[in-house]
């Protein structure tokens, strides 16, 4: 059996029936049915948990008259998307922030559960980076088709001229589903390499000699959370229909 983290025990422990049920529920079936869960579920359970706390926990708090420092630090979050999302997909982007933020706030936590001991960035391993890839690779596909309609939106995949049409498609549906293996290597990739770092000094000087690399762990968390974000946003961009176009309609 793989390395278990504690949490994953616990989980093991008290909730193997479920997680067996419900992967009989997709057809699939446990290797040892009494580990049923993997590493990676249960460190994004804790990620959603821990989201779900402290945004419970800025709502109760949140103050116009007197706005806290936990407050202020989600503000300027928040101003910080807003100035990427006019920038990046215009102010018609807006309308489409809830997501960007999502995904943002769950890949910097994601990548941030790792600097803590005994736990593992999930991140780290290719399923929850691929699944992100997956929800960023739909979600702008499927603005694509609504906003341009199904036929609108594949012709943009044909060129700007119908004697390029035979040779662009199939360099563009190439290209665009490319996006999804860009995304999941480039966040999978960085955040291995951070973890392997980090575990390599942990065993040569447990308490000083991380410290750096944990500090360079959070700065990658952070760029790469950010790297993911503007990435969603300029492929939302680029499958809105044009300025000149969507005010003509």
């Amino acid at each position: 059996m793989e390395h278990e983290s504690w949490l994953t025990g616990l989980f093991d422990r008290f909730l193997a029936g479920p997680a067996n049920v419900a992967l009989s529920w997709v057809g699939m079936k446990a290797a040892d049915p009494a580990h049923p869960w993997a590493d990676y579920v249960t460190m994004e359970i804790l990620v959603a948990l821990i989201i779900v706390v402290l945004f419970a926990l800025l709502r109760s708090r949140l103050s116009p008259d007197r706005p806290g420092a936990f407050q202020h630090i989600f503000e300027m979050l928040y101003n910080f998307l807003v100035e990427q999302t006019d920038e990046n997909v215009g102010e018609r982007g807006r309308k489409y922030m809830a997501f960007f933020g999502t995904i943002f706030i769950f890949v910097l936590f994601a990548n941030l559960l790792g600097t803590i001991p005994s736990l593992d960035s999930p991140t780290m391993f290719v399923p929850v980076p691929l699944g992100c890839a997956m929800a960023t690779f739909l979600y702008y596909n499927v603005i694509g088709i609504g906003t341009q309609g199904p036929f609108g939106y594949l012709k943009h995949f044909f060129g700007p001229t119908p004697a390029l049409a035979v040779l662009m498609f199939p360099i563009e549906v190439i290209s665009n589903c490319a996006r999804l293996l860009s995304l999941t290597v480039r966040l999978y990739a960085n955040m291995f390499a951070g973890e392997q770092v980090i575990l390599a000094f942990m065993g040569l000087l447990p308490v000083v000699l991380p410290l750096p690399f944990i500090g360079l762990h959070i700065f990658v968390a952070f760029l790469q959370a950010y790297v993911f974000c503007l990435l969603t946003m300029v492929y939302v961009a680029d499958v809105l229909p044009h300025e000149h176009a969507a005010e003509h309609s």
